[in-house]
This record gives structure tokens, sequence and C-alpha cells, in this order.
């Protein structure tokens, strides 16, 4: 199964705490997709919790279902997300991930 975006044992830890904090149902997924980074016409990811849909890829890290819009995956692939906190910031950063290529 492809996993086009990677994800830290810590920022999962944070996805499981704020579903089980905001008492989201079993329905609900995290979602990672793209959206328009503004007026310089460039993209950025971002994540959020939905209801699964029918052109998703879905898979699971240590528990949290994952999906991705089958349009955005070519966006995302070498995606890995980061949950940082420092000082009075905190929250989850998206980094580019080297690909290897054998």
């Amino acid at each position: 199964m492809i996993q086009p975006v990677t994800f830290s044992k810590r920022a999962i830890e944070e996805a499981m705490r704020i579903m089980a904090e905001q008492n989201l149902s079993g329905e609900y997924v995290l979602r990672v997709a793209v959206g328009g980074g503004g007026c310089s016409g460039g993209i950025a990811p971002i994540l959020g919790f939905d209801k699964q849909k029918g052109t998703d890829i879905i898979y699971d890290i240590s528990g949290v279902k994952i999906v991705v819009d089958k349009k955005h995956v070519m966006h995302l692939i070498g995606k890995h997300v980061e949950y940082h906190e420092v000082e009075d910031v905190s929250g989850f950063h998206f980094m580019d991930v080297p690909l290897k290529l054998d």
C-alpha cells in the first residue's frame, strides 16, 4: 500500500489526542490535502479531520486512518509530518523527505 505522506510518532500521538479531545466519531479520518498557496500560485500541504470519500487512498499508521485524495497524491509524495512544540507555539509541520533512487 502506498503511503504518500509519512508521520512521526509524535505527530500520530498528537492527532490521536486531538481526535479524542474533540470527541470525533469513528467515521472521521485524518485528511492530508493540498490547498492554494495564495497569489504566488503555489500549493501548500494541509491537515484536517474529515469523512472518507470514494476517491481517497486510505492507509493506517498506528491506528490512525490517513486519507489522501488521489488527485493530491503527486503533490504530497515525499512529505513527512512532524509535530513541534516551541515555547508558546505548537503545531504540525510538513517536511520534504529526499527520495531514494536505487
